[in-house]
């Protein structure tokens, strides 16, 4: 370029001078480009996004993927014009524009990430994807990526070519791995377990393999500490947190709600039908009072329609002392003042066993303190084993050596006496 001459004189005249209105033309220049895009460029691409209903929601991310490449632009003029700066010693020049190039990498890496997170929230919105989750390949993207550029951020700040920074990698890998095994596995799995949310300091774990049944508090690169509820400590290596299962109760923490699941067992042969005088008895129960009205009324209505169409009465509905029971354990758990309304509640029959006939109790006590959840647990259980004879049920219980002596001198004593009978 052929500068007039006397600017040509000043500049040699002035050296430093020169030098210093260049470094301004070139801030000034970043500077503009930094406005443009961010200002103008970026403001009218969200305008156009906000039209769509993708670019709309906050959720997908398309704004914050374009601000990151936004970023580029003026790293790329940076790096670009500070060779265009006279009198500046290489070094800084090349200082200045490696810093910028490794600016570039990492911006375009974030920027990659964060188009992988909103291609995972589209595709989540897809029906069924449930079925087929993509969220792990693109969390191998992503590491790819961040790889990728952790190399050329290296590369470029050492001023050395990303193939001879593999090679070294490469050399030096099988060693590192053999020797940091452990910190490696432990460092992966803290990632995963953070980037995943899977654990905090504070959550209620249970891991049977490693007899941890307690408290978190504490997390670090190899172990997480858990204080179990006999108050001794368990250290846990970070790394079986991803190889092994465990179970994690802040969800229930978070719902509010604490599940109960007990069945009562009874006696199969209690199970009968109920009489006129047993149904009014139980219809004074103001729990079972609406219950058995309505009931009757539907199961005589059905015994009409069967005499009347001519068949045997013997083929009609009857009451039964365990369906009235079942109902009104169902009428009592929803209107219990601490059994959780919103969560399921229901009380059903399961298979019969050798010890009688389970009767499951399937519900959410509203407060989630172990405490309180056993004594609430532990109420509703006592009211009902309580209760159960109004309704000619009795529980199941094998005999014990008691049950024995007592039904030996029962025996004894209708036994016939010598010289009678």
């Amino acid at each position: 370029m052929n500068y007039p001459q006397w600017f040509t004189d000043w500049a040699d005249q002035q050296p430093w001078a020169y030098t210093m209105a260049a470094l301004a033309i070139l801030i000034i220049a970043v500077w503009l480009s930094q406005f443009i895009t961010k200002h103008i460029l970026l403001r009218g691409v969200s305008k156009l996004l906000s039209r769509t209903e993708l670019g709309s929601d906050p959720s997908v991310g398309l704004k914050i993927i374009v601000g990151r490449l936004a970023q580029v632009v003026p790293a790329l003029i940076l790096s670009a014009g500070i060779a265009y700066v006279p009198e500046l010693p290489e070094w800084v020049v090349t200082v200045i524009r490696n810093v910028a190039i490794a600016y570039i990498a990492l911006t375009v890496a974030r920027a990659f990430s964060a188009a992988m997170s909103s291609v995972n929230e589209i595709y989540m919105r897809r029906p069924g994807s449930y079925l087929k989750p993509i969220k792990g390949y693109l969390q191998i993207a992503q590491i790819i990526v961040y790889l990728i550029a952790a190399i050329l951020i290296i590369a470029a700040l050492i001023d050395k070519s990303p193939v001879i920074l593999l090679s070294g990698i490469g050399a030096m890998g099988a060693v590192t791995l053999l020797v940091f095994q452990d910190t490696i596995l432990s460092f992966v799995a803290s990632i995963q377990l953070s980037s995943n949310d899977m654990i905090r300091v504070g959550d209620w774990i249970e891991m049977p393999q490693v007899n941890a049944d307690g408290e978190v508090i504490d997390m670090a690169l190899h172990t997480v500490r858990v204080q179990n509820w006999d108050k001794t400590i368990t250290s846990i290596p970070t790394k079986r947190l991803i190889s092994d299962s465990f179970k994690n109760w802040r969800g229930m923490q978070d719902a509010g709600g604490r599940r109960i699941k007990r069945s009562l067992f009874i006696d199969q042969t209690s199970i009968d039908f109920l009489n006129q005088d047993k149904l009014n008895e139980l219809s004074k129960l103001a729990l079972l009072k609406d219950y058995v009205n309505t009931k009757q009324c539907e199961i005589n209505d059905w015994n009409r329609e069967l005499v009347s169409q001519g068949k045997d009465a013997m083929n009609g509905r009857h009451m039964t002392n365990i369906g009235t029971f079942r109902a009104y354990v169902q009428n009592y758990l929803i209107h219990h003042p601490k059994v959780h309304q919103g969560m399921t509640l229901m009380v059903r029959q399961l298979s019969p066993t050798p010890q009688g006939l389970p009767l499951e109790i399937y519900c959410f006590t509203n407060d989630i303190r172990w405490e309180y959840y056993e004594g609430i647990q532990a109420d509703i259980f006592d009211h009902l084993y309580a209760i159960l004879p109004r309704f000619g049920l009795a529980v199941f219980q094998e005999p014990s050596g008691i049950d024995i002596r007592n039904s030996v001198a029962k025996l004894a004593s209708l036994s016939v006496e010598p010289g009678k009978g």
